[in-house]
């Protein structure tokens, strides 16, 4: 009897610890499972927030390539009536270079703080191109204006007399008489070359020796001219190498002009205030590099128009 009431508690001992056991392992289950469903939750939030990312980094490049679509319309529209279309040019590079480093973010890499930045740039763009076409509204409105009022014109002049239009005619011949009587002429140019110790050599063959020419020397009058007003005049001088192309660098004073409605380019420039005095000239310019053998040509061009020209070979 005292046996069996002493295993007694035993047992119950044993079961309460089989109870506890459980309880503390039900817990882990619980804290496990909870852990599971935090991780599974962050997973799923990081999911949607790659995802919200993707789609406005998706949006974003959309509305880039419609803003490049714009402004290509623009460039084309102006240069359609025939006016410079840099700036424009510049945006839709500008534009390019965004796109290509908008393409170039991985998968949720486009952070909010990239988000706004290119969000704020295209809210800048869309400005620019709302104005942008104001412009060009106003631009086809005045040419549309313009077109009007020169169509009247012209009407207006078809019904003028023989008589009238015989002087106009006139008059349009003694302008351009005057035009070409007033272009001025270089007169006495001469060829010269510097080597490098600073020496000068002229001759009168015009021929020289390549490798001694570290410079060439162009010297020349502005003839008298009674007609042409006295003012600025820009001087240009082209210098020809025996291939035929213009000797040409920003670095020392070249450029471009135009010559009968054509672009090229000039070796070097300089402004006179012309007094009709026979004024004298001087170009010197120093190419940098060797000269090429053979026959080299000097042309001058005031106001887009050849003054003088002479040739001189490098031997």
């Amino acid at each position: 009897m005292e046996q069996s009431q002493s295993s007694e508690p035993k047992n119950n001992n044993r079961v309460l610890l089989i109870v506890a056991l459980i309880l503390v392992l039900l817990g882990i289950n619980g804290v496990l499972f909870y852990m599971n469903q935090q991780k599974g939750k962050q997973n799923e939030q990081l999911t949607a927030d790659i995802k919200v990312k993707d789609t406005k980094l998706e949006e974003q490049i959309k509305q880039y390539e419609a803003l490049k679509a714009d402004f290509e319309r623009q460039s084309q529209e102006v240069q359609g009536m025939g006016l410079a279309n840099d700036s424009l040019e510049a945006k839709i590079a500008s534009i390019n270079a965004d796109l290509l480093k908008l393409r170039s973010f991985k998968a949720g890499s486009f952070s909010v703080a990239e988000q706004r930045r290119f969000k704020q740039r295209a809210a800048n763009l869309e400005g620019q191109l709302r104005k942008k076409d104001e412009e060009i509204a106003q631009l086809k409105q005045d040419n549309e204006a313009l077109y009007t009022e020169t169509t009247t014109l012209k009407e207006r002049q078809n019904r003028l007399t023989d008589t009238i239009s015989t002087v106009v005619k006139s008059n349009q011949e003694l302008s351009e008489k005057v035009t070409i009587a007033s272009r001025l002429q270089a007169e006495n140019i001469r060829i010269g070359v510097v080597n490098a110790r600073n020496k000068e050599k002229d001759d009168d063959d015009n021929e020289f020796k390549a490798k001694r020419v570290e410079k060439v020397k162009v010297t020349f009058n502005i003839a008298r001219n009674d007609v042409s007003p006295k003012e600025t005049k820009q001087i240009m001088m082209r210098l020809i190498e025996p291939d035929g192309a213009a000797l040409y660098n920003l670095s020392t004073g070249g450029g471009t002009f135009m010559i009968d409605g054509s672009e090229a380019f000039y070796t070097a420039k300089q402004d006179l205030v012309y007094d009709n005095s026979r004024q004298p000239v001087q170009f010197l310019y120093a190419k940098g590099a060797p000269y090429k053998t053979g026959l080299h040509t000097v042309e001058l061009y005031e106001g887009g128009v050849l003054i003088g020209k002479t040739t001189f070979t490098l031997k």
